[in-house]
């Protein structure tokens, strides 16, 4: 169904795609995922598993606007990415932010200069331009004591949280973890799952607005009472699980590895 201009806002999904077939960041022909189809509504909460080489990246980046799907339709807010790529890139790349495994900070740059860097983008401004958003943001993911150290001065933990608090400068209205939960101590997976729940539900530092988040991980079992939607990579397909009491009752043999039987129980 064709969405009208004059239909409300919350009509239009955050994200659609259509048979889409998505390339790897390596080799942009390659074939990673093909004949993937799915919807993401406004201020939903996807998490999507997959083993290591599934390709998990690979589709975040694509999802997120870095690269454009080799075959299919993709949609953000009712607009394709279509051919002209870099125009659409611009227009809508800003409504999605993307937090990479691991942060992929520019290491001849302090922290807060890395926060600060698509602020500057955006708005062709300085860095002092801007230090009121920046110090914001560094207080949400705590690092103030680090902001004026560079990234191999501090540890992967925090330079994760960097990359989340770069993700979130422009205020994205859908935002994408690869891997979050990677190498972090309980502390710091509570630390992030709290602060999640806190986005998806409209915090003050994206102007209280519900954030539509999806997640990918190897491991789900962080996610299931977090997250309210649900799929898996596998065998260069999308495998949509549906919502969280659907995982009890799937027969996905994937989903046991991802989830053990003993926290699918309700």
């Amino acid at each position: 169904m064709t969405t009208s201009p004059t239909q409300p806002a919350s009509s239009v999904l955050a994200l659609e795609m259509i048979d889409v077939t998505v390339g790897s960041l390596r080799d942009p022909e390659l074939i990673v995922q093909e004949r993937v189809n799915w919807s993401v509504a406004v201020g939903d909460y996807w998490a999507i598993g997959g083993l290591n080489d599934s390709g998990k990246s690979d589709f975040m980046a694509m999802a997120a606007g870095i690269m454009r799907p080799l075959r299919g339709t993709y949609r953000v807010f009712g607009q394709e990415l279509a051919a002209d790529f870099e125009h659409d890139l611009i227009q809508q790349r800003l409504r999605l932010g993307l937090v990479f495994d691991g942060g992929q900070l520019f290491h001849h740059l302090t922290i807060a200069e890395n926060i600060a860097l698509p602020l500057c983008y955006r708005y062709n401004c300085t860095s002092q331009d801007v230090a009121r958003q920046v110090q914001t943001l560094l207080e949400l993911t705590e690092l103030n004591l680090e902001s004026e150290l560079r990234p191999g001065a501090i540890s992967r933990n925090r330079q994760q949280r960097a990359g989340l608090a770069r993700a979130l400068s422009l205020q994205p209205e859908v935002l994408f973890l690869d891997n979050p939960l990677s190498g972090l101590d309980p502390r710091d997976v509570s630390w992030w799952l709290d602060l999640l729940d806190q986005l998806s539900a409209g915090h003050p530092v994206v102007g209280g607005q519900r954030m539509t988040l999806v997640v990918a991980g190897d491991d789900l079992r962080p996610w299931k009472e977090r997250a309210r939607q649900f799929a898996l990579l596998k065998e260069k397909g999308f495998v949509n699980l549906g919502n969280r009491p659907a995982l009890s009752t799937h027969t996905e043999p994937l989903l046991r590895e991802l989830l053990p039987a003993a926290t699918i129980r309700a």
